[in-house]
């Protein structure tokens, strides 16, 4: 059966097109086949929903929607920005779907979802950034399926952040997630529409705001990054309170993307991991296909007893 995504392109010369590269067996996973798959796609293609599993070509598709578990993306499918790793499309998105909340919930609903992840496409173009939509789902999901713990994964609110995050942390999701994606160095290449700083203090945000919610975010390696950055990384996120951190491989989506400077190996995740947790963190995922939303409800769920069983140590 053929994997999905088993090339990739590494950096030419000038003028030169990038050589084509056959990915390392630990990175290769199969084409999606399964009923449960066809099953999932028809849905979100009933309620007219979008997922950053098709749109940012997720290498776990197959596993997840087997499973019935997706990622919703609300907000459209078209971004403000341009991110040199993001495959979802940029350009002048249509206006907001004002059945999305509920058709978000229903989606929930029919698929028995413990756990659900709700994203988004930035959109610099309206007033709150998008908050409010986001909003709106949590407080329909919370309606319809009252026992499904929410974890929202949301962009920067670039020059609207203070007051996007107040509104969203008023709505109590469970988990908040925002991804660094890299370290400070590669912003200007990888990120240049975000902040590295910024993008922390939206999480310091979200803890001042609401302790009680757990923050997670997440950086992808194999984009050039050296070992004392990530390092420093999980450092700043330490920091700021960050809860749980996911690294995963980059995957370049085209030729058009950021090429891919490394395969990180298996062992080399695990030390991070390790590294990660001995640093403090409350969950930690790292392996070359973790993703944001990978295994997201067996995570949280280790993560809370992580916190139940912090907290009764501090109080015995």
């Amino acid at each position: 059966m053929r994997a999905m995504n088993d090339m990739a392109s590494v950096p030419a010369a000038p003028g030169e097109r990038p050589a084509r590269i056959r990915k390392p067996d630990w990175i290769r996973v199969k084409a999606p086949v399964s009923e449960g798959y066809h099953e999932t796609r028809r849905l979100m293609r009933d309620l007219k929903l979008n997922t950053v599993c098709e749109e940012a070509a997720c290498p776990n598709i197959g596993e997840c929607w087997t499973k019935r578990h997706a990622t919703v993306m609300i907000l459209g499918d078209v971004c403000t920005r341009a991110c040199a790793f993001c495959n979802v499309k940029t350009g002048m998105p249509r206006s907001v779907d004002p059945l999305e909340p509920e058709n978000v919930a229903i989606a929930a609903a029919r698929m028995g979802l413990q756990h659900i992840v709700v994203t988004s496409v930035d959109r610099d173009d309206l007033p709150d950034g998008g908050a409010g939509q986001f909003v709106k789902v949590i407080r329909a999901l919370r309606r319809e399926t009252p026992d499904t713990t929410i974890e929202i994964l949301t962009p920067d609110f670039r020059g609207k952040m203070r007051a996007a995050v107040a509104a969203i942390c008023e709505a109590e999701p469970d988990v908040y997630n925002h991804n660094l994606e890299t370290v400070p160095r590669l912003y200007p290449t990888i990120r240049p529409g975000a902040r590295y700083y910024a993008s922390l203090r939206l999480l310091e945000e979200v803890k001042a705001h609401d302790p009680r919610i757990f923050t997670k975010s997440g950086i992808m390696l194999g984009l050039g990054e050296q070992r004392l950055e990530v390092h420093q990384v999980m450092d700043d996120m330490r920091s700021a309170d960050i809860d749980f951190i996911t690294m995963g491989q980059y995957l370049q989506p085209t030729p058009r993307h950021a090429a891919v400077a490394e395969f990180v190996p298996p062992k080399a995740f695990a030390a991070y991991g390790a590294i990660a947790r001995a640093k403090g963190f409350l969950q930690v995922a790292a392996s070359p296909l973790t993703r944001s939303s990978y295994h997201a409800g067996d995570d949280f769920a280790a993560m809370r007893a992580a916190r139940e069983a912090k907290v009764a140590a501090a109080v015995r």
